[in-house]
Formats: C-alpha cells, sequence, structure tokens
C-alpha cells in the first residue's frame, strides 16, 4: 500500500522548498510526497484531496493534529492517518538546512504499521474517596468533593477552626495509617487511637458541656495532654457509647478506590505511588489540581500490561537461596515482589517504566510497550532511511512521551526565533513511555545498525535508582565498545531540565565510531540472542578484535571458576543454574560449563555446599563461549558390591570420614560404599540373617 506523506513548510519557516521536497520524497520507499506551505490554512483542500482514498496519510505536522483529526472524520475517511513532528524536531534551528535525511528518518517511522496490541490491565472505580489528614484541610474538601465522590475522611488531627456539623459523610480519626492497594482496590487500616469515635458520636456537644478542663472541642477529639481523666464525658454520652477510654479493638479498616493524602508528608512514599493515590501536601495548587484528577477517575480504565515475565529463566532464586534480585530493588512502585523461588510482579501497581527489563540479566523479564521487536524495526527503519537520505553520524534521542517530549519541543520553538540552536541535524528523537525501559541489548543493536550515539534524555523527574541502573547499564555497553577499539563515547545519559541546557549538551557532543557494516538482524524478543547478534557483529567489523573483555562488577556476563580440591561433583550447582550454563554429564562424573549462558546470577556460588565456586565478570565472545567446558570432573566409584558407578572417589570419602564415627553408620560403613540398590539389598538380606537368628533362640 502507498502512503500519502503531506509536509508542510510552516508559511516558509522550515527550509523545504521544491528542491528539497523532491530528494526527501526520493528517500521514502513506497511513499508518494506532498510538499506544502500552509497546509492547516489555504491548502486545507489539497489535504482532503489526499484523503480520497485508502491510503494511509502521514502528516509531518503535529501543531494542527486536532484540526486535521476533525476534518478527516467530518469527511467520514477510510485513510489511516499519522501524524509526526519535524518542525520543532528539525526544520526550526540553526542546522535545519542539513536536517532533510532527519525529517525523512521521521516520516519513514510514522509510516510503519501499528504493533499488535498488548494484553491491558483492568481498573473499575465507583467512586469512593478517601480523605486523610488533619481536619482544616480535610474538611473543606469533604464538602466540595462529596456531590462528586462518595466522600470518607479520615482525620489525623484536629484544629480548633475546624468544626465537624451534619454527618454528611462517614468521618473516622485515627494514626498508625496502611494504605494498600491502587485504584478502584485500595485497603486502609488505621488505629482508632482517640477514645471519642466519630463514627458513634452524634455531635450533640454533651461533652464539650460537662468536660472540667475544656479538653474536647468541635472536633470532638479528646485532647489526652489536658485531660485529667474525669469521665464526665463518658457519663454525658451514657448510651451513645462514643466514649471509650478503655477500648480495646482499637484496630480499624476500610476499602475504597481512591486516596485523596492532605498529610504534611505522604503516607505511601513511593517514587512511583499507585494510580489512584494522590497526595499534594499543604500545596493549594496541587490540591486543586488532584482534586480535578480524582474525579475523572469513575467508572473502568485499562492500561497496558507493559511486561512480559518467563519465570523458567528467571534467576532470582532456587531453594529458597536468592540469586539476582536486580528487578525487585529497582523497582520504584513496589510492584515486584519474591515469590517462593521466583518473582512475582504486579500488573495493577506497575507504573511501566522498564527499568526492571533492563536490569534483568537473563531477558525473564521483557518490555511489551513497545515490544522489542517492534521498537527495533522502528529503530532501523529510521537509521536505514536517515543513511539513504544521505545523512552521516546519527544519533538516537531516547525520551519520554511526556515531560521529554514537551522539553524538545521548547527547544524547537526557542530555536525558531533565534534564542538558542535547537537539535542538531543528525540528532533523532525517538519517545518512549520511559527512558528507563530501553536497555544495552537495544542500545548496542542501534551502533550496530550504524548509530554513532545513543542518548538518553532525563528530565530529573525519573526515580534516582533508574537512573543509577541506567549508568550502570551505560558503563557495561561503553566498555565493552572501547574494548573492541570504537572511538569516542557511544552512550550517553543526558540530565537536562531546561531547553538551554538541553540544547548545550547536545551541541556539546562528538560523534562516535560505528561498525564500518551496517547490521542486518532484527531485534529479537529475547535479549541474550539479540546480545548474542550484537556481540557478532561488533567483534567482526571491530578495529581492535578482541575475544575476551574485562567487565566491571556486577556485569551480566562472566565464568565461574572451581576450586576441584574441594568440589565434590555433587552437582547442586547444576540444579540451581536457572540458565542452563551449569551442565552434568550423564556418562561420567563431570561438571561442564556454557559461558555464553551464564548471567552471573550467583546462585551457583551461593548453594555450593563446599564453597567451591566463584564468579568473575568477563564478556568471551569466541566460539569457545558458546562450547561446554569441563571445571571439573573425576574418576567414577563403584559400588563395592554390583561393580556399577555412582558417585566419584572424593565424594565417598568424604562421606566415609564423616559418617564413619556415626553410630547409624558405625557398624554398616560398607554400605556407604554401596549404590542404592545394593544398600537396600543388603538392609533386607541383613534384616533376614537376623529375624533367622531370632527365632532359633
Amino acid at each position: 500500500m502507498t502512503t500519502q506523506f503531506k509536509v508542510c513548510s510552516c508559511n516558509q519557516t522550515m527550509p523545504l522548498d521544491p528542491a528539497a521536497g523532491a530528494a526527501l520524497g526520493a528517500a521514502l520507499d513506497a511513499g508518494v510526497l506532498h510538499p506544502a506551505s500552509q497546509l492547516c490554512r489555504r491548502e486545507i483542500g489539497a489535504y482532503l484531496d489526499t484523503l480520497q482514498g485508502v491510503d494511509q496519510v502521514v502528516v509531518g505536522c503535529t501543531q494542527e493534529q486536532a484540526l486535521f483529526t476533525e476534518v478527516a472524520q467530518q469527511k467520514e475517511t477510510v485513510a489511516p492517518l499519522r501524524f509526526v513532528n519535524i518542525r520543532e524536531t528539525g526544520g526550526w534551528g540553526a542546522q535545519a538546512k542539513q536536517a532533510l535525511p532527519k525529517m525523512a528518518a521521521l516520516l519513514a517511522a510514522a509510516a510503519l504499521p501499528d504493533p499488535e496490541p498488548v494484553p491491558t490491565v483492568e481498573y473499575d472505580s465507583g467512586g469512593s474517596v478517601l480523605l486523610v489528614g488533619p481536619a482544616e484541610r480535610v474538611l473543606p474538601w469533604a464538602k466540595r468533593l462529596s456531590g462528586q465522590l462518595s466522600v470518607s475522611v479520615l482525620l489525623t488531627s484536629g484544629h480548633a477552626g475546624a468544626m465537624l456539623m451534619e454527618r454528611d459523610v462517614p468521618t473516622f480519626s485515627g494514626s498508625q495509617i496502611g494504605i494498600d492497594g491502587w485504584l478502584g482496590a485500595f485497603k486502609v487500616s488505621w488505629q482508632q487511637a482517640n477514645p471519642i469515635d466519630l463514627e458513634l458520636c452524634t455531635r450533640c456537644n454533651a461533652c464539650i458541656e460537662v468536660c472540667p478542663e475544656n479538653a474536647i472541642d468541635f472536633n470532638y477529639q479528646i485532647n489526652l495532654d489536658a485531660c485529667t481523666s474525669h469521665r464526665d464525658c463518658v457519663k454525658a454520652c451514657g448510651a451513645i457509647g462514643a466514649i471509650d477510654f478503655q477500648r480495646e479493638e482499637t484496630q480499624r479498616s476500610g476499602e475504597f478506590d481512591l486516596i485523596f493524602d492532605l498529610s504534611d508528608q505522604p503516607i505511601i512514599t513511593l517514587h512511583q505511588p499507585p494510580q489512584g493515590y494522590f497526595a499534594p501536601g499543604a500545596d493549594p495548587l496541587k490540591q486543586t489540581d488532584h482534586a480535578l484528577q480524582l474525579t475523572q477517575l469513575v467508572g473502568q480504565f485499562s492500561k497496558p500490561k507493559f511486561f512480559v515475565y518467563k519465570e523458567k529463566i528467571c534467576a532470582h532464586s532456587r531453594n529458597t537461596t536468592v540469586g539476582c534480585n536486580a528487578c525487585i530493588e529497582v523497582c520504584s512502585a513496589a510492584a515486584i515482589t519474591h515469590n517462593g523461588n521466583h518473582i512475582k510482579v504486579n500488573p495493577n501497581l506497575c507504573v511501566g517504566c522498564g527499568a526492571c527489563t533492563t536490569v534483568c540479566p537473563s531477558g525473564a523479564l521483557s518490555y511489551a510497550y513497545p515490544r522489542p521487536t517492534d521498537l527495533g524495526t522502528r529503530i532501523k527503519t529510521m537509521l536505514a532511511t536517515y543513511a539513504k537520505a544521505g545523512g552521516t553520524h546519527p544519533a538516537l534521542l531516547l525520551h519520554s512521551q511526556e515531560q521529554g517530549l514537551e522539553l524538545i519541543n521548547r527547544l524547537g520553538r526557542m530555536a525558531a526565533t533565534g534564542a538558542l540552536q535547537g537539535m542538531p541535524a543528525r540528532v533523532m528523537p525517538i519517545d518512549l513511555h520511559h527512558v528507563a525501559s530501553v536497555g544495552i541489548d537495544t542500545w548496542l543493536s542501534a551502533i550496530c545498525y550504524g548509530a554513532s550515539n545513543v542518548l538518553i534524555l532525563s528530565t530529573g523527574d525519573e526515580a534516582p535508582q533508574y537512573l543509577a541502573a541506567l549508568e550502570q547499564q551505560i558503563s557495561f555497553a561503553q566498555t565493552i565498545l572501547s574494548a573492541l577499539g570504537y572511538q569516542g563515547t557511544h552512550i550517553v545519559l543526558l540530565k537536562a531540565q531546561t531547553p538551554a541546557e538541553l540544547d548545550k549538551q547536545l551541541h556539546a557532543l562528538t560523534p562516535a565510531q560505528a561498525p564500518g557494516q551496517r547490521a542486518l538482524y532484527n531485534i529479537a524478543a529475547e535479549k541474550r540472542g539479540t546480545l548474542d547478534f550484537a556481540f557478532t557483529h561488533l567483534l567482526k567489523y571491530a578495529p581492535t578484535a578482541k575475544e575476551e573483555i574485562s567487565m566491571p562488577a556486577g556485569a551480566p556476563f562472566g565464568m565461574i571458576a572451581v576450586n576441584t580440591s574441594a568440589c565434590t561433583l555433587c552437582m547442586s550447582c547444576v540444579g540451581a543454574c536457572p540458565e542452563s550454563a551449569l551442565l552434568d554429564n550423564p556418562n561420567m562424573p563431570q561438571l561442564r560449563f556454557i559461558e555464553s549462558n551464564c548471567v552471573q546470577c550467583g546462585l551457583c556460588e551461593k548453594t555450593c555446599p563446599e564453597n567451591a565456586i566463584t564468579l568473575t565478570p568477563r564478556l568471551l565472545l569466541s566460539d569457545a563461549a558458546k562450547k561446554p567446558a569441563v571445571l571439573n570432573e573425576a574418576q567414577p566409584y563403584h559400588c563395592i558390591r554390583c561393580g556399577k558407578p555412582f558417585g566419584t572417589l572424593q565424594m565417598i570419602d568424604n562421606m566415609v570420614s564423616k559418617l564413619s564415627m556415626h553410630g547409624a553408620f558405625a557398624g554398616n560403613i560398607d554400605r556407604l560404599k554401596m549404590c542404592s540398590d545394593c544398600r537396600v539389598i543388603d538392609m533386607m538380606e541383613n534384616k533376614k540373617e537376623t529375624s533367622i537368628l531370632e527365632m532359633k533362640r
């Protein structure tokens, strides 16, 4: 199917003359370019003509996306419609005249088919909201929101100026508040610390009138510092029973769809709190903004399931021994927990940052929004189109779809006025749900596809552990590239919160060396498979051929060493290895190792009863990494009864040495030297002989 590209010079503010338009069209495969100058105004008719057929239409403008979409809907067109920004990202700026290859790459990527839909996670919110915090903040908001939501309040403190009047909303008081759950399914627990239970209190004021210390006000909570325990209030409350100084059952709980936390410090302190939880604190502007968002969260909602988990290759733990814990440590939403011998990811709590997939050494966790294969196709298409259009030294700028995109657009608009230089012509932006979702397999593949640099934009809203994880993964990637002789800094974490900061950092970068030939492989769904393709390509075209690379601590590549004098070939390590890196030999006592499978999770090291295993991070790029290497072997020990091999000499000697003085074995030490079948036979024969002797007696 032909793609119709509508490209506008935005009233001739971008260098898209007829010659440039022709060059741009020549770089786009299976597409027809329609240049314009005032597409959203005087030339809107030309846009309507393009919508006549069934061909896909790609509009090189996001400024007027709403207008173009509305016009298409009014026309009831069936042509698929897509939009891409080539103005702020390249057409405006000091290097706009050199940005034609980038524009072609962005248009080509926009024309790619939509990825297959991913599974979704569902939420159901009925609009029940719990307001938590001091009375002076909670009560005014309770009145404002009660007409739109089902409001309950949990007061953590009173205030002389706050008065509880009508019992129009369920009202509680308490401390030691715990909140668990997510949108539509929050569970809240607290301790009823004050003698007055606000749910039972009728606000009759009898307690206020009789209290000799004036320890009760219109918050209907007793100031225990002022109270001297006359208990006059208890008598005045009478049969209502709202006041109880001896209350034993103080634990309270409730279930709510939404939480509006107005406490000075948020109760949930996660960097990524669950959806449906809002904690604006004392800031009036944030309170108003969050309250508006609350009112929109009534009904049924869905979001993508951002991850795919393959339990079989997870290196988290085996037999309750924990190995890799990277995903749990990096998650800022507490969505990943230990679940026996594996992890459990709560899709309702997952916010889609993807950092867990980036740090996962085995690929047991992979990102699904987009899938690695879809993102790989996009990157490969952009770099191939860029090269076809004559571009050199391309760089990819990975940024978030919210703060990152806003920062790039602000930079482009300032560049249009000459205030800043704007996006360099060689830098192509790629929007992601979150920048932490892309890791070493994609970065190195981009370099293999011809990218000189891969830039990751941090705008300051990322969790600290995300940035630490990215920096560590960047160190792994850069170590490999530098060791193979590729000159320059290829992977860069940019930290910018203003257009000026971003502008300065982008123009300070220099192109790094890429392989002399662009790779043809496609990024695979399996992380280790993609890395294998990337390593092979990088080694083939490396300026410095090097088959063994020393890696920093924590790298997911390496070897293990076995102390053969201590190893008994018990094969506990083989059973613990989740990646089939350690193997036994069914024909003889032998421990073998396939280095390319090893993720350095440490389970073998922690499981070994003899402490005979140590790990060493390195990257072996030769064919030997994929072949089983013998780490330890021994001649088999033969059963003294039937002659069948069943263990090793060292193992049997150790066992005999340790158990020979044990009372249970002292008289039957030879059984330790028999195979399992012969032990049973020997026991039965001994039992029979004993029975015959007893009968003779």
